[in-house]
Formats: C-alpha cells, structure tokens, sequence
C-alpha cells in the first residue's frame, strides 16, 4: 500500500507533559500553543489540578499560571499509564512542603520506581516505592541538599526527576551523564531561567526561581510521526511529509537510521523556539538495507524501536538491536510483544540475551485478531504492518493509540487513500 501526503503530528508528547509539570514549580503565566491531546498529556494536566495548580483550555490554547511550590497539603495523585507523569512529580514533590501519594492504572503500578526515588532520597526526600520498587510512592515534602549522581544507565526521566529537584535543594546538584539521552528538561529549565549549566558530560543545577515563559509553542512529535515517516520507505511512489515536527537532535536519531536503510530522508529547519522545528520528508527510494541499532544509540531510539523492528523484517539481511532491556518495562514488554505478534504474521525476530535480531524480508500475512497488550506504539506499529502488507486482521484494544495518538488511525486513512 503506498503512503502519500502531508501531515501535522499531534504536539510533541514529552514537552507538553514538562511545561504543564513544570508549572507546579515556577511563577507567572503561560499560554501554551499545540499542548498534545494525547490521554497521557491529558493526565500530566489532571495531576497538575489535582494539586492545586491552574491548567485551562481556552480556545484551544492551554493557560497555565504558576504555583510556585504553593500546593495541596495533602493529594493521591492518578498517573494513568504515564511514567513520565508519575516520574517527573516524584523529583517535584520530594521537595514540595505536603504528604502526596502516587498511583496509575494497572500498567503502571507494575512499573519499576525506585531507581528515581533512590537519588532523592540521598538528597534528603522521603519517597518510598511500594513493595518491589513499584508503585504506590507515597511523598513528604522534605528540604533537600544537592548531591553528585551519575545516572546508572541513560534515562530521560531519572535525570528529569534529579534535575527538578535539584532546582529545590540547597547547594548543587551535579548530574553526571555518561550516554546523552533526551534533552527537553534540560531547555525547559534553561527557558524558566533555572540556575542550570552544563559542564563536559554533566548538568549542574542550583535553587533556582523559576519563571514560566509567557508563550510556548510545541512543535509536532517525531515519535508519532515515525510510523508514516517509515512507512513512506516501504512502498513504491511513497513519498510523505511530516509538517510542523521536532527536530531536536536527541528525538530524530531514527531517521538517520532510515537513512542507513536506504530511504530518502530530507528535513527542513522552520524555526529552534522553544526547540528546532521544522518539516520531514520521507520517500521510497528502493529496496531497505538492515540496521544496527549500537547500545549506545538505544536511549535516543527508544520510542522508535517497534517502527524500527517492523522495518527490519522487510530489510534485506539481519538487522540488529543491542541491548534492549529497557524496551521490556514500558507499557508492555515490547520486546516479547514485537517477537510474537509480528512473528505471528510471518516475521522473523529472535531475542539472544540482551539484544534482538530481525531477518528479511519476510512477507507479512493475516493472522486473526493481533494482540496490542494495550501499548500504544505496539498497537500504532501493528496497524503500519497490516497497511504496508495489504492484510485485514483486527488489533484488539486499539483505542490504547490514543495514549500518545488519538487521531493516529484517522492519518493513516487519510495518507492511504
């Protein structure tokens, strides 16, 4: 099936979920421009209510007004099924006066926590996980000191986590990042005026007063746009454009691997407020070489990898995926679900240890009703395999894609036509 046409990704997921967080912390007013409709985003906004913060729609713009710190005495807060939600709050809370307490959906409260309370509570917090690290964290307010942290493997939302509190703590908080991950907490800090530099592989953070910008565009999210930007390298005349998207240099390491897989790949930047912007265009070119996906590069792919893995399987030769632990604790163990509901229709993936290995191609067949494990990005990348491939086979739970795109399947209708 060939992908054909122009289209906007809804705002990028990450920094709405930071600027409507962050406005917990800073002072002043915002109106936020393409805040994501995503349900995750959606919960990020209730948690911000939930303790007392002031998030409202008006004509489709989000008005925010700082809190300064000011918050509920006490709140149980529902992350949903976002770990960005409930991993971002516990480095707000630790150092916010008040007795808090963290919960999500079924998913969620699976989902390994301690490695961000651990930090915190070196800096003085009282966040203690529930039993086997996960879910409920129950939060007092404390006074927190800086500390020196090296991440123990890269993590966007570990370091946001120290980097948010670290803005609370006396002293400073050093933050050592052996393997870059994503940057967004970093330059949403910087834009609130946050005492924050950067020093060789290290962010430095000291107390700061935060002011939140008084207008903020979010540009399109690269993670979304991945599934058709992909797609377009799969089908002759294929040729789509993703318009009004992030271009942050630590969100689109993916379509330098569509490059190395044969596709024609042309960006354009439009604009670098709050973040470089601008368009993405993929077009067929011919037949895919396999990929390699280093231990390093993981981090800055990791959203990616299901869209990736799909593509390997019609890459000609073995494409390999080194080491992919964390793709086993998001919503679903993405690894396990990518090996047999893609094998289930005919693809060729093995897992060895900590790695995983496509083979192609393989064609792509029927295979009755697909399991999503209620993941968006598995329920988004087995909707692209049934396209690409011309099979009808249902995907149970697939409203799951609106978690991250709600208009996910009405885009696809629309570049399919």
């Amino acid at each position: 099936m060939k992908f054909h046409g122009v289209f906007e990704p809804p705002g990028d997921k990450s920094i709405s979920h930071r600027i409507a967080l962050v406005s917990l912390l800073a002072r002043g007013e915002c109106a936020a421009w393409n805040y994501s409709t995503a349900l995750d985003c959606m919960t990020s906004l209730q948690a911000v209510r939930s303790l007392g913060g002031h998030a409202v729609f008006q004509n489709g713009t989000l008005r925010l007004r700082g809190a300064e710190g000011n918050l509920r005495e006490s709140a149980t807060v529902d992350c949903g099924n976002s770990g960005t939600t409930m991993r971002l709050l516990m480095g707000i809370l630790a150092g916010t006066a008040g007795r808090f307490t963290l919960v999500g959906d079924d998913s969620l409260m699976k989902r390994p926590m301690e490695r961000a309370a651990r930090p915190l509570r070196e800096m003085g917090g009282f966040v203690a996980c529930g039993e086997g690290g996960v879910p409920p964290i129950a939060i007092v307010g404390s006074r927190l000191t800086g500390i020196q942290y090296t991440l123990p493997t890269p993590s966007a939302q570990l370091k946001s986590a120290v980097l948010l509190a670290g803005t609370q703590a006396d002293g400073r908080t050093e933050l050592i990042e052996p393997v870059k991950s994503r940057d967004h907490t970093e330059r949403l800090l910087k834009l609130c005026r946050a005492r924050l530099y950067e020093s060789a592989n290290a962010w430095i953070v000291e107390k700061s007063d935060l002011h939140l910008p008084s207008t903020f565009s979010i540009p399109g999210d690269p993670s979304s746009a991945a599934f058709f930007l992909g797609a377009a390298g799969l089908s002759k005349g294929s040729v789509v454009t993703a318009r009004g998207m992030l271009l942050n240099q630590t969100r689109i390491k993916y379509l330098e691997k569509y490059k190395e897989m044969g596709m024609d790949v042309d960006t354009e930047l439009r604009g670098d407020i709050p973040e470089p912007w601008g368009n993405a265009t993929v077009r067929y070119r011919g037949r895919l070489q396999p990929v390699e996906v280093e231990p390093h590069e993981m981090p800055l792919l990791i959203d990616e990898i299901p869209m990736l893995a799909l593509l390997a399987t019609q890459a000609h030769g073995k494409s390999l995926f080194h080491n992919i632990s964390e793709l086993r604790i998001k919503e679903s163990d993405r690894v396990a679900a990518l090996a047999s509901e893609l094998g289930r229709m005919g693809a060729h993936i093995e897992i060895v240890g900590n790695d995983m290995a496509a083979y192609g191609p393989t064609p792509l067949r029927a295979a009755g009703l697909l399991r999503s494990f209620d993941d968006h990005r598995i329920a988004m990348t087995l909707a692209v395999a049934c396209a690409i491939s011309g099979v009808s086979s249902d995907i149970d739970n697939p409203s799951c894609m609106a978690v991250s795109y709600p208009a996910f399947l009405r885009t696809m209708a629309e570049l399919t036509k």
